[in-house]
């Protein structure tokens, strides 16, 4: 079926459009026209944004006026019906033909690309190719005030100004006043099978009945005009032979039935229909007057401020049943409330139900993030479960939020119709997003709701909820996706070794203290410890005492001894002065290779000195230290950044990584500043998983792209081929010199264990580069291979496809190997056997 509707909403992947008869429906993201959805698709296919893909919210704005066509009409669960609309041409114009494009039709269009001297039109029409030269479309680009261009899947009103060899090539206009002059003639041709809705016509009045006007329009066709969309100034005085101008409202497409409007708003298109004042809605009106009672549908009152309002049947009562079609006639007085606006009818949208009228919510915009409301369990679903607040408002409570604990068969605890008492973690109405949690102690909490970072004053004690634990410390999350970080040494008055074996995600806070906001970088810092003074409760196991004595400076050099080894580093204690100070390494921060960090770590024991490591921080309450070459190298030679002021793009700065997200990659630098690495600029290679990529303490060169001062971020590029100072030669040469440093050192450390004798035989008699004589044991299914000799029993040798060369391996065959890598602590080694690699 093919109507003309109203631009409602507009959201990220949906238009929601007002329909007549106060119905509504819903354009996807991929309903726009072809060329959109073939932009969509290419955007999906690289991984990255385009710049020249528009949001939907850049070219639709409430009010618009679209032709559009129904695709589907479906039943949800709770019985209401969802109308799928499309407004791609091809759908709406697809009864014309090429042949029956005439001049000054009014056709709907989409920008299909842009051109030098304007632009191409997708009118849906199989063999015209339609263009809008650049000076028919200034006047209209002026008006909407979207930038100095039309945009790629823009909808267009557009008049044939030109047809040329029989319609494969047709110019247009979507000059404002020759779209608002346009009128459908007998001349252009229209059929019952290519009438348009939004065409303006003349049209006379055959016959006026109680609740409608039939009308006669381009000499042979025939609209009705329901009572809803006659004009209220001249309702009781249309006359038989009467003509005026009618807009086409819908075409049913078996019965060829027209639907047509007399209201002015939709006779000269490219206008907009009358809106609602926001503060009406939801308002209640203690008396509004029965002006027509329609049995088919329902009743038309008049409000306390004269404007009309039409209430379906099944909101004038409770239910069939009480309904008493007496309590209508005109004049009839009732108590109602205005539930929404249709702006294809120009009329509120009232109910008389009474549990309507007293409903604390009626729409998202009323519920406010804090409130506790009451719901009914609406469905369950593996994200979690949904629960109806009200009609028309439902909300989704994560799995996480089920319970205090985390419900393994949350089945068995809820219901369908269950009633529940929820809270409002979050809720967006522009979205229609709303998120509740029926976590006992975050619903029957008395404390503060901390739900914007600004509310976020030092010293506020709130409750929250745990969404990660990782060594660093706790990401605790509030109201409105606020979240903040609680430090390893704000955990408790004792030093937490391994968060995450104390705190889960989901875990309920009992109480949590801000330290310190920095609102417009959206970054809080909080603390377990309800303490007066952060830190002052008990004693942190790696802060002495006198510990604040003694200040060292990012980028100081210390020798230190090992203390103690903990799963996650190492505590250490400087060596100078008395011997006191004690200080942390991350088992991350032991080397710049990943492999050899855990190797370091296995290596070490207590006693064991440390020479020339770096002081990478100081709060006063812990030292972090570091051994990564690169990023000591790049302190000493103050290739650093102190603050963001000092951050330029196209710098080239070492840091690590320091979380792995599934869209990108958080590298910090010393010294504190953190930047993003997006999913798109992580590698050179695409990215399907971001885990398979980086480690969180790799150690990486980044480029700056871009920053934002007032938020102060910054997005990264981690691409070797954009991260190399010029001379990637000498770079990689360095790396491996610095590598085979490292592993002489680790076999001097493995000289002294005599515990560790078969890694240290590894280390010691397996070098890279020696050629060793191996038998083939197996060759796998992904091409590579397996080999076993006597020179390397009890350990796993393997060469990858690209390794093996060009030959095909079979068991029990000889071949010369060449090693490439040692792992000593997995015992594995790699090989190639590549003739290239064995020459050398």
């Amino acid at each position: 079926m093919l109507l003309l509707g109203c631009i409602k909403e507009v959201s990220d992947y949906e238009l929601v459009v007002s329909l007549p008869n106060g119905l509504s429906g819903f354009v996807p993201v991929t309903q726009i026209s072809d060329a959109y959805s073939k932009m969509l698709s290419k955007e999906v296919a690289q991984g990255e944004l385009l710049e020249d893909l528009n949001l939907l919210s850049d070219m639709y704005s409430p009010g618009m006026l679209v032709r559009c066509i129904v695709t589907s009409v479906e039943k949800s669960a709770d019985g209401r019906r969802s109308i799928k609309l499309s407004i791609n041409p091809k759908m709406v114009n697809k009864g014309l033909d090429a042949s029956a494009l005439a001049q000054g039709m009014m056709l709907s269009g989409f920008v299909a690309s842009v051109e030098d001297h304007g632009y191409l039109i997708d009118i849906g029409v199989n063999g015209a190719h339609a263009f809008l030269p650049r000076q028919k479309a200034q006047n209209y680009v002026k008006a909407v005030k979207k930038g100095p261009d039309l945009k790629i899947g823009q909808n267009l009103n557009c008049v044939i100004v030109e047809v040329k060899n029989m319609g494969r090539v047709v110019r247009l206009s979507t000059d404002r006043s020759e779209v608002a002059a346009s009128l459908a003639t007998e001349r252009q041709n229209w059929t019952l099978s290519n009438l348009l809705p939004g065409l303006v016509v003349k049209a006379r009045v055959q016959k006026v009945a109680p609740f409608g006007v039939k009308m006669t329009f381009l000499s042979s066709f025939t609209g009705i005009v329901d009572f809803m969309h006659m004009d209220p100034e001249k309702s009781m005085n249309y006359s038989p032979d009467q003509v005026m101008k009618a807009c086409v409202l819908s075409v049913h497409p078996t019965s060829k039935v027209v639907h047509l409007t007399l209201r002015q708003a939709f006779l000269h298109p490219g206008g907009s229909p009358n809106q609602l004042s926001s503060d009406r809605m939801g308002a209640v009106v203690k008396e509004s007057t029965v002006k027509a009672f329609c049995k088919q549908f329902g009743a038309i009152f008049e409000l306390d401020d004269g404007t009309l309002a039409f209430a379906r049947l099944k909101h004038l009562s409770k239910n069939r049943k009480s309904f008493k079609p007496g309590a209508f006639k005109p004049g009839c007085k009732h108590k109602c409330r205005i539930i929404d606006y249709s702006l294809m009818d120009e009329m509120c949208i009232v109910s008389l139900k009474y549990q309507v009228i007293e409903a604390r919510f009626l729409q998202y915009q009323d519920i406010h993030t804090g409130d506790v409301v009451q719901g009914r369990v609406f469905a369950l679903k593996p994200v979690g479960m949904q629960v109806k607040v009200a009609e028309g408002i439902k909300g989704l409570v994560p799995s996480m939020h089920l319970a205090d604990v985390i419900l393994k068969q949350p089945e068995k605890k809820y219901s369908i119709g269950d009633e529940v008492k929820c809270r409002v973690l979050e809720c967006n109405p522009a979205g229609k997003k709303l998120i509740l949690t029926l976590k006992k102690s975050l619903v029957q909490s008395n404390l503060p709701i901390l739900s914007s970072y600004e509310d976020a004053k030092p010293g506020l004690i709130t409750h929250g909820f745990v969404v990660c634990a990782k060594e660093f410390g706790c990401i605790v999350k509030f109201y409105n996706d606020v979240r903040g970080l609680v430090p390893n040494h704000e955990l408790s008055s004792e030093f937490a070794s391994c968060p995450d074996k104390v705190f889960h995600e989901g875990q309920v806070v009992v109480k949590v203290t801000v330290l310190k906001c920095e609102p417009q970088q959206e970054r809080l810092l909080l603390s377990f410890r309800l303490s007066g003074k952060p830190g002052s409760e008990g004693k942190n196991e790696c802060t002495p005492k006198n510990k604040q004595e003694v200040k060292y400076q990012v980028g100081e050099m210390v020798d230190v001894k090992v203390l103690k080894k903990k799963d996650n580093g190492l505590e250490v204690s400087v060596l100078e002065g008395e011997g006191n100070v004690v200080a942390w390494i991350p088992t991350t921060h032991l080397s710049d290779f990943v492999v050899t960090c855990k190797l370091l770590w296995h290596c070490l024991q207590e006693g064991d000195v440390l020479p020339r490591v770096m002081c990478l921080s100081d709060n006063g309450e812990r030292i972090i230290l570091s051994r990564k070459s690169a990023v000591i190298s790049a302190v000493q030679e103050k290739q650093v950044v102190r603050s963001f002021s000092e951050i330029k793009p196209g710098m080239l700065l070492t840091g690590y990584v320091r979380n792995v997200m599934p869209f990108g990659v958080f590298v910090e630098f010393p010294f504190g500043v953190t930047g993003l690495a997006p999913k798109v600029s992580m590698s050179d290679k695409f990215v399907t998983d971001t885990k398979d990529h980086f480690v969180v303490g790799q150690t990486v060169i980044a480029k700056v792209m871009s920053i934002d001062e007032e938020k102060q971020r910054m997005l990264l590029n981690l691409k070797v081929s954009e991260c190399s100072s010029g001379n990637a030669a000498a770079e990689s040469f360095a790396l491996l010199n610095q590598y085979f440093k490292e592993m002489n050192e680790i076999r001097n450390l493995l000289r002294k264990r005599e515990e560790l004798s078969k890694a240290r035989g590894l280390c010691d008699e397996l070098v890279p580069g020696k050629q060793l004589q191996l038998v083939v044991q197996d060759v796998k299914e992904d091409g590579s291979a397996l080999f076993s000799g006597s020179c390397v029993t009890g350990l796993t040798v393997t060469a990858t496809r690209y390794h093996l060369g060009d030959k095909k391996m079979v068991p029990g065959e000889k071949a010369k190997a060449l090693v490439l890598h040692v792992d000593a602590l997995t015992s594995k080694v790699y090989v190639s056997l590549r003739e290239e690699l064995l020459k050398q």
